[in-house]
């Protein structure tokens, strides 16, 4: 009278519900609906939200709150896209029962696969979405194509060691074999998944899929009327239970509900064995959890069919009456052919057994009725054989991967010929250049003769370079020294003459010459300055970087004043010491602020500022004069340049301090350059290392 296998087959329905969970983790409890855009972040607590509505009962909702946020989502994660589709295809599938709607979103899943990088990267989620298109299709009872997906979800998880979705595999062939009423091989099915999902114990889908798979198996042995065996795997499923419970406290009731599915289960070996107080007791229990809202009322159902059996077994009509008239309210909100043709058996024999011989043959009828409809949907399932099905497939899969070693050793062989060729062609290659290299080796030998006769009379001709360099430096020296004197006394001579009693013309005279010598005076000395740099050894000590800018801006500021500029200082913003030669950077700093002020008009400002960075610090001299064209710019660091120019006062200019200034501040390993244009005036910049 009680099927067995919608018991099984109802506690898989609970666990393909809860499975979209195994994605969906509980956070958040907020439940207004999401606006605007969302971020992957925010998407995964809609989601959340979602996941609560669920499972509080409100499905319809929890599904509208979950498309509205992924249709104003952006980013989303590949894993996030397939979890909402599942999600989709689980409320299709187990709620709805829309098998239709429930295929569309099976088939998104498998076809987000669209690179062989996804189904490589993404190999659990590949093969579960082969395995739940396999589900709508065996609900649609096109068996055929449904072993076809099972297999291939198998193939992927085996290729792939994913022990997790191989259980999922066999519990699917085990549950095939069940509503076949194989029973035994059912049974073997249901096992083997129990060892490959030891793994996968972590989540709460796999703890409530294997305490199922004990169930199942329990049942499997009770089908065989093997009572002990079967009373065996009920007690371990208990075991089960009652040993995990505490890891999941977040979802106390599912223990609960397992349990009641598990009491129904027992309580038919009692029937069996008509201890039927122990039966009742057990099916009440049973009842108690299961017919709670939001339990397994389907399950709740059926031990109330079995208890019913009892009552009818016993002739408690009252009892029997009472009960089948609660069923029969039931019947709108769970619909199940099999639970409707139980109860009418059960009001023909109570009919029957009040003489009411028209209302027990309207009863049977309408049994009779529906036992030959379920028979017709289980014959189908029945006379296809499922293992001749997977041998056939798995026979299918071996000649495409013989097929597919047959084409690879083609392509080896192919590659094996051409690099066969390729050596072929390498070893004449090689021979004929072999042969030529025997020719170019003596050419060769005689080039680097050549070569290194050259080389020999390139080293002479440097080392005859830098003597010459060095005799030059030494006849500038001389020449300057042997010309300062005599100059700086005309110097001396005309500032004296200029006060003696001489016509204007003549004082006028006086003073082009002594301005004449004065000029000559400082070409030596910047001739001599630069003789010196080029040869003189840097003398490097810590210098205080804020200490030298001020002196040194101290020095010039009475230059400055002559044309009545100021100098504006912005230094570092604490102490730092850098190993430097004082004198050295002192001078070039002086050589920019004297050019700055050279070259700016009267009354005008120049910025002398310092800024250190992570490794050097940076020195800038700002002027507001003339600026550089750009056809002199490329000349302005060369020795005896002929970009020098008068400065706004007529100052002379002689085209040798600037490249000190950079031969400077190379031997310090830093860098120099400037910004300028005529407008804005010229930036001289250069850095020096902190270590």
């Amino acid at each position: 009278m009680y099927k067995g296998f919608r018991q099984i087959w109802l506690s898989g329905e609970i666990w393909r519900c809860l499975l979209f969970a195994f994605f969906f983790l509980l956070i958040n409890s907020c439940q207004q609906q999401p606006k605007g855009f969302l971020s992957s972040s925010a998407y995964s607590k809609a989601v959340d939200t979602a996941t609560i509505m669920y499972d509080n009962g409100h499905q319809k909702a929890a599904v509208g709150y979950l498309d509205s946020a992924f249709r104003h989502s952006n980013n989303l994660g590949f894993k996030q896209v397939y979890n909402y589709y599942y999600f989709k295809y689980t409320y299709a599938s187990h709620i709805k029962s829309d098998r239709k709607m429930a295929l569309l979103y099976a088939d998104s899943m498998i076809n987000i696969f669209d690179t062989p990088e996804k189904k490589l990267k993404f190999t659990s989620e590949y093969g579960q979405a082969h395995l739940a298109k396999g589900d709508v299709l065996f609900d649609e009872h096109r068996y055929n194509e449904a072993y076809g997906y099972f297999y291939e979800g198998k193939v992927i998880a085996n290729n792939n060691l994913d022990d997790c979705t191989m259980g999922d595999y066999s519990y699917r062939m085990g549950m095939i074999l069940y509503k076949q009423e194989h029973y035994s091989r059912a049974a073997v099915y249901f096992k083997k998944s129990f060892e490959e999902t030891s793994s996968c114990e972590g989540t709460f889908n796999y703890f409530y899929r294997r305490q199922e798979l004990l169930n199942n198996i329990g049942l499997s042995y009770s089908k065989m009327l093997m009572n002990d065996s079967a009373m065996y795997f009920y007690n371990k499923a208990l075991d089960y239970i009652n040993d995990n419970t505490a890891r999941f406290k977040d979802r106390p009731q599912m223990g609960e509900v397992s349990k009641g599915v598990v009491y129904g289960n027992m309580a038919e070996i009692s029937i069996r064995q008509k201890d039927y107080n122990k039966a009742k007791n057990l099916l009440k229990k049973s009842i108690a959890i299961n017919l709670r809202k939001g339990n397994d009322n389907n399950d709740a159902q059926y031990s109330e069919l079995k208890l019913a059996s009892i009552y009818d077994r016993q002739n408690a009509n009252d009892s029997l009456l009472n009960l089948l008239n609660t069923i029969r309210l039931q019947f709108d909100s769970i619909k199940s052919p099999e639970t409707r043709q139980d109860w009418h058996l059960l009001m023909s024999n109570y009919f029957e057994k009040q003489n009411d011989h028209q209302q027990a043959m309207l009863h049977y009828k309408q049994y009779d009725e529906l036992k030959d409809t379920i028979a017709d949907e289980n014959k189908k399932l029945k006379e296809a054989d499922v293992a001749e099905q997977v041998n056939s497939l798995e026979k299918d899969n071996e000649f495409n991967n013989l097929k597919k070693n047959n084409e690879l050793q083609h392509v080896y062989l192919r590659v094996t010929i051409v690099f066969a060729l390729m050596l072929i062609i390498i070893i004449s290659l090689v021979f004929l250049n072999w042969q030529k290299s025997k020719n170019n080796v003596k050419t060769l030998g005689s080039l680097n003769d050549q070569i290194n006769h050259q080389n020999h009379h390139l080293e002479n001709a440097l080392n005859d370079l830098k003597l010459n360099n060095q005799e030059k430096d030494r006849i500038l020296r001389t020449v300057a020294h042997d010309l300062r004197n005599p100059i700086g006394g005309i110097a001396s001579l005309t500032g004296v003459m200029t006060e003696e009693n001489y016509t204007d013309e003549q004082k006028e005279l006086l003073n082009i010459i002594r301005e004449t010598s004065f000029n000559s005076i400082e070409l030596i000395n910047e001739i001599l300055e630069a003789t010196e740099s080029a040869s003189a050894v840097l003398n490097k000590e810590a210098v205080e970087v804020n200490s030298l800018l001020s002196n040194s801006v101290e020095l010039m500021r009475f230059k400055a004043a002559e044309k009545h500029q100021v100098i504006n200082t912005f230094l570092l913003n604490s102490p730092l010491e850098i190993c430097i030669s004082r004198e050295k950077i002192w001078r070039v700093i002086s050589n920019l602020i004297s050019n700055a002020i050279k070259f700016s008009p009267e009354g005008s400002a120049i910025l002398l500022m310092a800024v250190e960075l992570e490794n050097e610090i940076e020195i800038s001299v700002k002027d507001h004069g003339i600026g550089i064209p750009e056809k002199l710019r490329n000349q302005v660091f060369n020795m005896f340049t002929d970009a020098k120019r008068p400065g706004t006062a007529g100052e002379k200019s002689f085209g040798l301090g600037l490249s000190i200034c950079k031969q400077i501040i190379d031997d310090h390993h830093g860098h120099i350059w400037f910004e300028s244009d005529t407008e804005n005036g010229t930036s001289f910049k250069f850095t020096l290392p902190k270590n």
